[in-house]
Order: structure tokens, then C-alpha cells, then sequence
């Protein structure tokens, strides 16, 4: 009886430490971006000083809290969710297309919210991806 609690024990325990491993090796999940948000282009001029203020004034009020305040996923948030925040000063992330940047920043998926009613306006959509663009190393 007592090896049998003891071999219970044993294999529950490899079990919990089996799913706890999985949790830090599994890849990222890679984005399915429709073709539409592929090929969009922002609008905005990259040095345009007035969009990138109001980008990085909706930025500090919808992104910071996660992404951190230069966007290299740490802000305080961050700790509580299992998401890979992604880096936006990396050179990886900044050569990602702008309309791949707008699809994740807004459309989003399972811990990225979507924000397509919280930020309705297309222009401070696009101011965002604006600031977002000044964040590169």
C-alpha cells in the first residue's frame, strides 16, 4: 500500500512538472493575417511630429501597460500574462509590414485584445504604427 501511494505520488508529480515544462518551450504561435491587412500601407509619413505625438499619446493610454513604455513587452502588466509581447525595438519586429503591425496592434487575438471600439478613429489607429515605428533601436 505504501509503495503504491508513494508510485501515485511519484507519477503525478512528472506529470505537473511534464505540463509545467511545455509551458516555456512551446513556440510562438505565428499570426494568421489576412491578405487585406498584408498589402496595407500607412498613410502617415514616417517623420510627420504631429501624428507621432497623438501616437504616442494613445499609446501611454492603451499599449504601455502591457508593451512598456519603449515597447519591449515589459510594462506592468506584463508579468501576468502568458503572451509573447514581442519587442518593438527589435529589428525583427520593425521590419514587419505596417499593415501586419495595424492587424496585431488592433485587431489582435487570444491575450491581445482587440481595439477596434476603443480606438474607432482609423487616423490614431495609424498614429500608433507611427510611434510604434519610432521605438527602433
Amino acid at each position: 500500500m505504501r509503495k503504491l501511494k508513494m508510485s501515485v505520488i511519484v507519477s503525478c508529480t512528472l506529470v505537473l512538472l511534464s505540463f509545467v515544462l511545455m509551458s516555456f518551450v512551446q513556440e510562438k504561435k505565428p499570426w494568421d493575417i489576412p491578405a487585406k491587412y498584408q498589402s496595407m500601407k500607412n498613410p502617415q509619413a514616417a517623420d510627420d511630429a504631429e501624428m507621432i505625438k497623438i501616437g504616442k499619446m494613445n499609446y501611454s493610454r492603451h499599449c504601455k501597460s502591457c508593451h512598456g513604455n519603449i515597447g519591449q513587452g515589459n510594462g506592468p502588466k506584463a508579468r501576468s500574462l502568458d503572451a509573447d509581447l514581442g519587442d518593438f525595438t527589435s529589428a525583427e519586429f520593425q521590419a514587419s509590414k505596417d499593415g501586419v503591425i495595424y492587424y496585431q496592434s488592433f485587431i489582435g487575438r487570444d491575450e491581445m485584445p482587440n481595439f477596434e471600439k476603443k480606438i474607432p478613429d482609423d487616423e490614431d489607429r495609424w498614429a500608433i504604427v507611427t510611434y510604434i515605428r519610432t521605438l527602433k533601436k
